[in-house]
């Protein structure tokens, strides 16, 4: 490791066999946490190129747990983290809200390490037991409309990176590679982005992989649709700039979208907008974000027919049974 942190700090790059080998060896547990440290830190003063990005996700993808869910083709709904908004989940309960509304969803998450809830602590919190049986996945895909892959189950050599993560508490080019390294590799995918930099990497990648995609990126840096202002989608067929009001929402405020200071606060505002007792901007920021995913599968329909089925998956009561039924599953 020495020879290629002396490389990188003297602003070079690796190749995209250098960043899988680099990436294989650090799960083989070859390098001490301080050398891990520096590898990571180099990313977050410097971005990570293509070929880096494309040599990491080989790594991962190479040693994670197989499973194949392909003949649903669901979707996956992520943020790449790292924004500091200390947001509630909103991928998480867009994700549920997709479910309701009868769309296929797998989602890959992980406890939080840049925020205080992630995917796997909010979920956690209603006591559900996570697997990598992938019988007991395909069931919950076919019962709820959503299963959920526990990353560090699928993705076993990031344990000797985990607690390097979280000691640092800032966010890494894993935050980056999370979207990237779900083990059934979904054709369709709702990724959020905390900078138009990442966006562009983001869009390269998908470019390769032949996904139905949608990037989203909210101009005042949060890694999702927030409402509090404008926001970008970028999709492989057009780049799109909006705004709140006009789709019919009100602009929100970043308080209005706080997941407050405990896991536990957070699974109040999730359960919350699943049965539809959420306040009005909690609602719509997760309304908007479920109807950019659900056009994913419907790309004929317009953005205010979506956004008019991801709020009746609310209003209706689906999203809360498809959540209720996925908890009875996976407990």
């Amino acid at each position: 490791m020495k020879q290629e942190l002396y490389r990188l700090f003297e602003h070079q790059y690796l190749s995209r066999d250098e960043s899988k080998k680099i990436l294989l060896n650090i799960a083989k547990g070859c390098y001490n946490d301080s050398q891990i440290a520096a590898f990571i830190t180099v990313y977050l003063m410097r971005s990570i190129s293509v070929d880096e990005m494309a040599g990491f996700r080989e790594a991962l993808l190479e040693m994670s747990l197989p499973i194949d869910l392909s003949e649903y083709n669901p979707i996956d709904i992520v943020g790449t983290g790292g924004d500091n908004k200390n947001t509630f989940n909103i991928s998480t309960a867009s994700s549920f809200v997709v479910a309701g509304a009868g769309y296929k969803v797998v989602k890959h998450g992980n406890y939080g390490a840049t925020s205080i809830s992630g995917a796997s602590n909010v979920i956690e919190q209603h006591g559900v037991k996570f697997t990598g049986q992938e019988e007991k996945l395909r069931r919950s895909l076919e019962e709820s409309n959503i299963a959920y892959l526990h990353a560090p189950l699928f993705n076993p050599a990031l344990k000797h990176v985990a607690h390097v993560r979280k000691d640092l508490a800032v966010r890494t080019f894993f935050n980056m590679l999370g979207p990237l390294v779900n083990p059934i590799i979904p054709k369709r995918q709702m990724l959020g982005v905390y900078n138009l930099k990442l966006a562009r990497l983001y869009l390269y990648t998908y470019q390769q992989t032949g996904s139905d995609f949608a990037i989203v990126h909210s101009l005042d840096g949060y890694d999702e649709i927030s409402l509090t202002g404008l926001f970008k989608v970028i999709d492989p067929k057009d780049e799109t700039l909006y705004s709140p009001e006009q789709l019919g929402f009100k602009k929100c405020t970043e308080q209005e979208l706080s997941g407050g200071e405990t896991v536990q606060n957070a699974a109040v505002i999730f359960n919350n907008i699943l049965s539809n007792r959420a306040t009005e901007a909690q609602k719509n920021v997760v309304i908007i974000n479920t109807a950019f995913a659900i056009r994913i599968f419907e790309p004929e329909k317009s953005i205010e027919e979506c956004i008019a089925i991801a709020r009746e998956s609310i209003e209706s009561g689906k999203a809360k049974a498809a959540f209720d039924r996925f908890v009875t599953l996976n407990s």
